[in-house]
């Protein structure tokens, strides 16, 4: 199946526009009531890059790494807290700061629930 040059421009300019779900993702240990947090850009893509490093055995942090190997994936969660909505305008590119506040804001929510972090 071959794609017209035009399809082809119309399809990559769809694929710019598209816009990554972002927000706050956290790796819960169920059974120790202990999380990691990570402001991501793109949810989805950092919630497979995530697994993919605990199951592979080279996730940045060696705490949990080191917790995942011994208890085992079954003992954990990894979920998206909270997704943050893109500004209206569209004028807004960077969102670095918002997606850092509101990671400090879960942090201080989790706290409150009894959770240690990593």
């Amino acid at each position: 199946m071959k794609i017209s040059s035009e399809r082809k421009k119309e399809l990559q300019e769809q694929y710019r526009q598209m816009k990554p779900d972002m927000g706050i993702l956290a790796v819960i240990n169920k059974d120790h009531k202990r999380c990691w947090l990570e402001a991501a850009p793109n949810l989805k893509g950092k919630q497979n890059s995530v697994a993919f490093q605990l199951k592979n055995g080279s996730h940045v942090n060696r705490r949990l790494q080191k917790d995942w190997n011994e208890l085992g994936e079954q003992a954990f969660q990894i979920v998206v807290l909270e997704q943050l909505e893109y500004d209206q305008d569209e004028s807004k590119t960077d969102y670095r700061e918002d997606l850092e506040v509101l990671k400090m804001m879960w942090i201080d929510k989790l706290k409150e629930q009894g959770f240690q972090l990593y």
